[in-house]
């Protein structure tokens, strides 16, 4: 059996890495008071429509869509917004609070062409401040995403933020875009083309160099914004250059979503080859009131996560996975012993792996290394004998005869050297 294409086994040596950014990322979002939540995995298809929009590449040809038992149409989540928006209005979150800090982190699943750092199952990081139309708000997600970045020890990227102003004024914008990109039509790549019709702006951000040459004399979205959504603009500017936070203006930048407004934003390396985008985001003040909840302005982004780890690969944070103590039981007597061990060691909440196999001590004590062992407590006849236990620490072949009554107060007296990080 094969998995199926678009999908990876993400395997325990793997995992430390996944566990790693989880306890990172929670630690910082504490910090600024952000709350985890947890959506379910799929959700009426019809959400998605509502919110993503139906001219946008995701819903004309990325959904996983399928009919359930009860003919229902279900669609298996692209992409983590619309589900925290609709779970706002659900479970009438506005009542509790004014504004909700919100943070997920969890699998999405989008049909496309499987590549490095783009996998047809993924997984996403994500945050909402939902409740506030302030600046403040756009300053302080794109400082979080930032935080996350250094948190890992990444250096190699940018920011770009643009303003999309409001949805009229982007109505108005996509109209003259429409209108100056049709005598061009025929020199357009076969994506473009499509957009044309029904998702101009999207022809913004293309990668083929030609259709780039023609967009250089194409109108400027910002000469169609007004005065309220370029005041919103300057202020999250003038609060990044507050915070010394670099960034760039790029007026072509427009996210791939219906629902944004206003600020626009993405983070991208020249690490990740064409996959070049490690975070997007802006501000959708108008979603939930389109979805049939209260009128509420809110402001996100999503990072990758599988593109965060080829950026964290072999980075110092990024180890392998810390093991203390590994138990050797040499008989059926040793055995039993070993569960009284095991209750000490649990008391002393240091984690620990008990041998199951059948090999002789040396190729055990030969497993504990490989694991990166700390300590190997070894019982066999004669520690039974005596009642004592041989610990051998594995780093420098040193060994002791601990008495079994006194050993929770061996542990306890040699956690630091437990606890300090195998070298690799």
């Amino acid at each position: 059996m094969q998995s199926l294409r678009g999908t990876k086994d993400i395997l325990p040596e793997e995992i430390t890495s996944w566990q790693d950014i989880y306890y990172k990322v929670q630690q910082l979002f504490n910090k600024y008071n952000y709350n985890e939540i947890r959506t379910p995995i799929f959700e009426y298809t019809d959400l998605f429509f509502r919110s993503i929009g139906s001219d946008t590449d995701i819903i004309n040809r990325e959904m996983y869509s399928f009919k359930d038992k009860g003919e229902r149409n279900i669609t298996l989540r692209p992409e983590g917004t619309a589900s925290i928006a609709r779970a706002y209005i659900t479970n009438k979150m506005h009542k509790h609070c004014k504004v909700n800090r919100l943070w997920y982190l969890g699998p999405m699943f989008r049909y496309e062409r499987p590549q490095k750092g783009r996998q047809r199952q993924f997984h996403q990081l994500g945050i909402e401040c939902i409740g506030s139309s302030s600046p403040l708000a756009d300053t302080e997600i794109i400082r979080i995403a930032d935080k996350i970045l250094q948190t890992f020890y990444l250096d190699h990227y940018s920011i770009e933020i643009n303003s999309l102003g409001n949805l009229e004024e982007r109505a108005m914008y996509r109209e003259k875009l429409k209108e100056y990109l049709n005598p061009y039509e025929k020199d357009l790549d076969e994506d473009s083309k499509k957009r044309l019709v029904n998702n101009p702006l999207r022809i913004l951000d293309s990668k083929n160099l030609q259709v780039k040459e023609i967009l250089s004399s194409a109108p400027r979205l910002t000469t169609f914004l007004k005065s309220k959504s370029m005041n919103h603009f300057y202020k999250v500017c003038e609060h990044l250059a507050y915070l010394n936070i670099p960034y760039v203006i790029n007026e072509k930048l427009v996210r791939g979503l219906d629902y944004y407004n206003y600020t626009a934003f993405e983070i991208k390396t020249d690490q990740l080859g064409a996959q070049e985008t490690i975070c997007g985001g802006g501000r959708y003040d108008k979603l939930i009131e389109q979805l049939g909840g209260p009128a509420t302005p809110s402001v996100g982004w999503a990072i990758g996560i599988e593109r965060l780890l080829m950026l964290v690969k072999d980075k110092p944070y990024c180890s392998s996975k810390q093991l203390n103590i590994y138990i050797i039981a040499q008989g059926a007597e040793s055995q039993k012993q070993a569960w009284n061990i095991i209750k000490i060691i649990e008391e002393c909440n240091i984690n620990f792996h008990l041998d199951l196999t059948e090999y002789s001590l040396t190729k055990k004590l030969g497993q504990a290394n490989l694991l990166n062992a700390q300590v190997c407590f070894i019982i066999a006849e004669e520690e039974i004998k005596n009642n004592y236990i041989t610990a051998k620490w594995l780093k420098n072949s040193s060994q002791q005869r601990i008495e079994f009554p006194y050993l929770k107060a061996y542990i306890n007296a040699h956690k630091y050297l437990l606890n300090k990080k195998v070298a690799q």
